[in-house]
């Protein structure tokens, strides 16, 4: 099967993570996946909660936001908020985004502070979901290490990494990271979301007018263990620059 940009089926598109991309965020990250480029940006606020208050529970909190902006697809998409209210996709996709940092991170290590992700897609081709996980992820830690230096956090609150990677099955074929022409005629889909130990946060597959096997889901498991590794490799020489 020749794939739509060639790559062989068991590899990824370009990654790129490009460090405090905006101004005024405590820590920012681009995070590219071949076309797909999603900003992800991080800002603090110095509360928490009301429910968390109330159910007396310790430390802080993160919560995110997920949105396409018009130019990121052809024809130009339409501003949520011009409509009133998210879509159901974003929604799921930036409660994803948090459960998937929040799994890697001990919020009873924070002080009462709020941690806002903000992801917001520039281009998309494909892979959003997981480019914005894996930027997210990667501006977080940036973050904790700033708010450490600061003085705001008395203790280091990450257990580990977090990354995200799209597979699928086309023309009963595993492949790895998705584009939007793929991702559309792609019998099977799925994202899945891993600490950098290897222990899974989430995965999300589902066919499209298709089933698929256990010796399928193997291999596409297979398959996203290999560009997760690349994407943690990529995170780690950015964080080798010793951007604080």
């Amino acid at each position: 099967m020749m794939r739509a940009d060639k790559r062989s089926n068991d590899e990824m598109r370009p990654i790129s993570f490009q460090a405090d991309f905006q101004l005024h965020p405590i820590a920012s990250v681009m995070a590219s996946f071949g076309a797909t480029r999603v900003l992800c940006a991080i800002s603090i606020s110095e509360s928490v909660p009301r429910w968390r208050k109330e159910q007396q529970l310790p430390g802080g909190w993160l919560t995110a936001e997920y949105q396409m902006l018009p130019g990121a697809t052809s024809p130009r998409g339409e501003r949520e908020v011009s409509r009133g209210k998210i879509s159901g996709r974003s929604a799921e996709i930036q409660r994803l985004i948090g459960r998937s940092l929040r799994a890697v991170l001990e919020l009873s290590k924070l002080p009462e502070i709020t941690i806002h992700v903000d992801c917001d897609v520039i281009d998309a081709d494909g892979g959003t979901r997981c480019a914005a996980i894996s930027g997210a992820g990667l501006a977080l830690e940036l973050a904790c290490k700033r708010l450490q230096k600061q003085g705001v956090l008395s203790q280091w609150p990450l257990r580990q990494r977090v990354a995200a990677v799209s597979v699928g099955m086309l023309q009963d074929e595993a492949i790895l990271d998705l584009c939007y022409e793929e991702d559309a005629a792609a019998a099977v889909d799925m994202n899945v979301v891993m600490c950098s130990s290897g222990r899974l946060v989430e995965v999300q597959a589902s066919g499209e007018e298709a089933s698929f096997s256990e010796e399928e889901l193997a291999k596409m498991m297979g398959l996203a263990k290999k560009g997760l590794r690349q994407i943690f490799d990529a995170s780690e020489e950015l964080l080798a620059k010793g951007l604080l």
